[in-house]
């Protein structure tokens, strides 16, 4: 047995102890599971995107390996590996604290449901190569020997920055629909061009992703808007194959949708959120859906008034309305619809931050969203008139509340309310808003002041 692999049994649990913890214990770990194999008579080899990282410099994410050996071999030599598709021949090697998946050279055989295949049959390297999606992803490479194996032209075409399908295009798309939106995310994590071919049958087959999950376009669609090197690129991508119109129509209808020059000198709607979406640097999905969708109320609302003017009047609050509806359609959380949605609902709130009562402001300043929403409000601004004083404002407004929190604890509570002789009910709640708006707009000295102003103002209500 190798020196530097040790089967301890690391059980369903996933551990496996014996290699070394550090930096590099999953190219470590990879490499071990290589070896064993290849010493127990099989092929083995990394597989996949983690060769493709290498071939670049780039760290892999993870490392998977493909293999001659079936599952029950694979469990057989590590004891404790979970099969996690046996009908397609994929186990989770565990060592240390480092798993690998493990999967058999495979031939697909139909895609019925035009996304998984209907059955495999276990196969050679080669012909597991011809299966994948584009030749960047289809490379083997052997760490105990250093050899690459190539049989797609992988190389050629990373060489070249291009993402090109495997073999025929328009079978590889009619297979998985899935994999046009997988194309356009390659080309803009990579900073690839599409190959012509590629890009023709991607148009042909575009309006196959209907038939896919929502729950899959939104993982896809979110990953191109997170890890592209440019978002707002690989948004005009999507358009240019037809993929927007059929994943995203809301998003499609704000092109040629003409803006006021004096405020957008940029161009029509898209070319706004494209260039908001190039300016972006972020892994954070909300702010990225809540740029994608900050005025996508804008057409649906656009007016020419009397003096031949656009006007978009409450398009934030339809933009709220439709991002909640496409949100909800792609499945996102609760959680996440509510943020993002709500971020599109306040963008426009933002024009009249510094004639603000101090309260609303405090309010502002103090939503669990601000972050996020001052962001949108900075890229909405820059990639437009080009205004930052807002933005400034703002800063410095957070910066003031460096020493005391901006939305500090309520010196007056419902109880105390009801105990000036307010019945229980939503007037408690009225009045101890009033009260609260008071101390932050700074209008009394302490809980004192304020009790005897809220007995003031009870009294002249019941007068």
């Amino acid at each position: 047995m190798s020196g530097d692999w040790v089967s301890t049994g690391c059980g369903v649990s996933g551990i496996m102890r014996g290699m070394v913890e550090a930096k590099d214990s999953l190219r470590a770990a990879a490499t071990a599971v290589v070896r064993r194999l290849q010493q127990s008579g099989h092929r083995a080899y990394w597989a996949g995107g983690c060769v493709r990282d290498m071939l670049m410099s780039r760290e892999p994410a993870d490392y998977d390996i493909a293999t001659d050996a079936t599952p029950e071999q694979v469990v057989a030599l590590f004891p404790g590996t979970v099969v996690v598709g046996k009908a397609f021949g994929v186990a989770r090697v565990c060592l240390g604290a480092s798993t690998c998946e493990v999967a058999t050279f495979r031939r697909d055989h139909g895609y019925t449901d035009g996304r998984h295949p209907d059955s495999v049959t276990f196969s050679d390297p080669e012909t597991d190569a011809n299966r994948r999606d584009f030749t960047i992803n289809a490379l083997f490479f052997d760490p105990v020997t250093e050899q690459v194996l190539d049989y797609v032209g992988g190389r050629r075409d990373l060489a070249a920055r291009l993402v090109r399908a495997v073999g025929d295009p328009f079978a590889r798309f009619a297979e998985d629909h899935l994999r046009m939106l997988r194309a356009v995310r390659f080309a803009g994590t990579l900073g690839f061009e599409l190959e012509p071919g590629t890009a023709d049958s991607i148009r042909a087959n575009a309006a196959k992703l209907a038939a896919i999950s929502e729950e899959r376009v939104r993982q896809e669609l979110t990953r191109i808007l997170v890890e592209s090197r440019r978002a707002g690129d690989a948004l005009r991508t999507m358009d240019r194959l037809g993929l927007v119109e059929v994943v995203l129509p809301e998003v499609a209808a704000m092109k040629d949708q003409a803006q006021p020059p004096r405020f957008h000198p940029e161009g029509d709607v898209f070319t706004h959120t494209v260039l908001m979406l190039n300016k972006m640097a972020t892994t954070d999905h909300r702010l990225a859906w809540a740029v994608l969708l900050h005025d996508i109320g804008k057409p649906p609302t656009a007016q020419v008034d009397e003096a031949d003017r656009i006007r978009f009047n409450r398009h934030a609050r339809k933009g709220e309305e439709m991002a909640r509806q496409i949100l909800t359609r792609l499945r996102f959380s609760a959680a996440d619809t509510d943020t993002i949605a709500g971020c599109v609902g306040n963008h426009m709130r933002f024009m009249d931050v510094q004639r603000m009562r101090k309260a609303t402001l405090r309010k502002l300043l103090g939503a669990p969203t601000f972050a996020l929403e001052l962001e949108l409000h900075r890229l909405d601004c820059e990639a437009s008139h080009g205004k930052l004083d807002n933005y400034a404002f703002l800063v410095e407004a957070l910066r003031a509340f460096e020493q005391e929190p901006v939305m500090p604890d309520p010196w007056v509570s419902g109880r105390d309310v009801m105990a000036l002789g307010v019945p229980h009910g939503p007037a408690v709640g009225d009045w101890k808003r009033r009260a609260y708006d008071m101390q932050l707009e700074g209008a009394v000295g302490g809980r004192d002041e304020l009790l005897a102003w809220l007995r003031r103002e009870l009294g002249k209500a019941g007068g």
